[in-house]
């Protein structure tokens, strides 16, 4: 990327994600979501094994409904079982699949509390039902500081149609500030992010202490991601 200016396509350099930026990070709720016609097809790059080293050694995860911090905290998932916290990723090591009773049979295992609705006449589906990651130590300007040549990334836009969920692989639009030499610079607009969502945590470098509830299923922080491609004129 050049991040002083994003007219040359294909480049690369780290950037910041701004918690706000929220639809990547939601979006990366897919890594422990057991969709029974994903998790469950075992040709499927989804279809993780738990105890495997696929992710980002910075990147602990929970999904912790029982948090009163979080939009979308509950006592009961979208079956009236009772919702719990589920460690995601630990050290770098997926622990677990997130389940509803229908998936967990599809699995031979058992539900997890994950079951979700889209409103109380619906199917249940399965999903994170309040996603965390945990936070680190730094702030946003922190983060910023220790940046030479980046981008403030604080919109994305078209997400969910950008992203395929068998592959992992996005492009999508955003928009943001440049970052040289540690300090915020011109902003800059309508250029292309792209990458997988597997590479991109691979690539987390560090973790910001801004967390943000979202008003939906998943909390935002800021995050360092070094090589996503940014294209654009």
């Amino acid at each position: 990327m050049s991040s002083r200016c994003p007219r040359s396509s294909g480049t690369t350099n780290s950037r910041v994600i701004r918690p706000r930026a929220k639809s990547i990070s939601r979006r990366t709720s897919s890594v422990a979501r057991s969709p029974p016609t994903l998790a469950c097809e075992p040709s499927r790059p989804t279809t993780t094994t738990a105890g495997a080293k696929p992710r980002s050694q910075r990147l602990p995860a929970v999904d912790d409904p029982t948090n009163k911090l979080a939009y979308t905290a509950t006592d009961i998932d979208g079956e009236g079982l009772a919702a719990r916290r589920n460690v995601l990723i630990k050290d770098g090591v997926l622990q677990m699949f997130v389940h509803s009773s229908y998936s967990a049979r599809r699995m031979k295992t058992k539900s997890t509390g994950n079951a979700t609705r889209g409103g109380f006449a619906g199917s249940p589906g399965v999903g994170c039902l309040a996603m965390q990651v945990t936070p680190g130590s730094k702030s946003q300007a922190e983060l910023i500081a220790g940046i030479d040549d980046g981008v403030l990334i604080q919109e994305v836009s078209g997400l969910h149609s950008g992203v395929n969920p068998i592959s992992g692989d996005f492009s999508t639009g955003a928009s943001g500030m440049t970052i040289v030499n540690g300090s915020v610079g011109a902003p800059i607009r309508e250029f292309t992010i792209g990458s997988t969502l597997q590479r991109m945590l691979q690539d987390i470098v560090a973790i910001g202490n801004d967390v943000d509830w979202l008003p939906m299923r998943a909390a935002g922080l800021s995050l360092v991601i070094k090589d996503v491609t940014i294209s654009g004129s």
